[in-house]
């Protein structure tokens, strides 16, 4: 599948920017979702660390980061988005622990704030390119000795997804195995997104980095999409959530569900 130019990925997002915020609010289990994406950056990155942040988009993991006592850099190509973070900024009167820039992660050249404790990507932004070893490669112009690198990606398997077949619905349950990338629709607009195993990403980092941790994201629980199960059959909910904690740790659940969260740590040779 062709690579659609930047600029039609940005103005897809730009468009869908209130939309997207408008889905977040009221939405228990996407909060539940990036809560554990929270408390898997706050085991890893000191308080008070400083943050680039990749794919920001409207600010809500930068809003509620900074909260947390974080420093973070927000960095969009979406200008939609960003205008919905700069308001943000101001409602909130985060002016000290937040900035941001329009900036695609495929040119971190120049970064404003560069080096970085910590290099961030939550909810499959980075889904959006086929490779991920062209950002990998210019992490440490950005990145501090010692520092890591928490992204929150989509893998090949996602058992919600998996268990469409039962509904004959082959096209969405096997959707993630195609090696050319699935065509998505924002807006009207079209771009590929890709699948990348933790084994597949782990390849692409060298000998620099190390592997701190690994964990499923709704491996158990529904996809991020999802909105009526955790508020209409609560009982069930929780008993998913249960279990997805309890699993989503361990191999193979870790690098299963809707998304995983890998943390690596940059220790480049002297």
């Amino acid at each position: 599948m062709k690579e659609p130019p930047v600029e039609t990925i940005a103005q897809a997002f730009s468009l869908t920017a209130g939309k997207y915020d408008a889905f977040a609010q009221d939405h228990p289990h996407q909060m539940r979702m990036r809560n554990k994406v929270y408390a898997h950056l706050q085991r890893i990155v000191p308080a008070g660390g400083q943050i680039l942040e990749l794919n920001a988009g409207t600010g809500i993991d930068a809003v509620e980061l900074a909260r947390r006592g974080y420093v973070i850099h927000a960095t969009d190509i979406a200008e939609g988005m960003l205008d919905r973070l700069k308001q943000k900024i101001r409602e909130v009167k985060l002016r000290d622990r937040i900035t941001l820039e329009e900036r695609s992660f495929l040119n971190l050249e120049g970064v404003q704030g560069a080096p970085f404790d910590a290099v961030f990507s939550d909810l499959g932004g980075l889904n959006c390119v086929a490779d991920l070893s062209p950002i990998i490669q210019q992490l440490p112009r950005v990145l501090k000795p010692g520092g890591t690198v928490t992204w929150v990606l989509m893998p090949h398997i996602c058992l919600w997804e998996l268990g469409e077949v039962f509904r004959l619905n082959f096209k969405v349950a096997f959707r993630r195995f195609s090696r050319q990338g699935v065509r998505a629709n924002l807006e009207g607009l079209h771009f590929p997104v890709y699948y990348f195993s933790p084994r597949q990403v782990l390849a692409w980092f060298d000998s620099d980095y190390q592997l701190l941790a690994l964990e499923g994201l709704s491996v158990i629980t529904p996809t991020a999409e999802s909105r009526n199960l955790a508020r209409r059959h609560r009982g069930l909910y929780r008993a998913l959530a249960w279990l997805d904690d309890r699993l989503s740790p361990h191999w193979p659940w870790s690098g299963w569900g809707d998304f995983y969260i890998l943390s690596m740590r940059y220790s480049p040779r002297i």
